[in-house]
């Protein structure tokens, strides 16, 4: 008797959770969706062809990478580092997940791992941004 009453105390908190998460995690409107869509698409396509210039051509500069980068340097030592087989193919199929940055920019995040690639809204349209530690 008391174990079933513990499973539905679980249940009950369980899903007062998951009702909370559900109404917290945030959605992106649907113009900011639609650019992103648009974005993404062509960015899957440069990595899918592993063309490190038409991924600069996406990316937001000066690029952090142990310092800021131009796009030149980017295109030579930073592409090839970051945009591994793994690291692209883990991109081409992650689902972006929606934020909004306190300073009011617009993100998608997409989770590979231990890495997160960060995608923000610029007023040229979405850029790759930056790559971080998913913790």
């Amino acid at each position: 008797m008391k174990s079933r009453r513990t499973r539905a105390v679980f249940l009950a908190a369980f899903a007062i959770c998951a009702a909370t998460s559900a109404a917290h995690a945030q959605r992106a409107p649907a113009d900011v969706q639609m650019d992103y869509d648009r974005f993404i698409l062509k960015f899957r396509a440069a990595l899918k062809a592993n063309d490190g210039a038409a991924v600069a051509e996406l990316t937001q500069f000066p690029f952090y990478w142990n310092e800021m980068r131009d796009a030149a340097y980017f295109r030579k030592n930073v592409y090839g580092k970051i945009f591994t087989a793994n690291a692209r193919g883990c991109v081409a199929r992650g689902k972006g997940v929606y934020g909004r940055a306190p300073d009011g920019h617009d993100n998608f995040s997409v989770f590979c791992g231990k890495d997160l690639f960060l995608f923000t809204k610029t007023p040229g349209g979405f850029r790759f941004a930056e790559v971080g530690a998913n913790d």
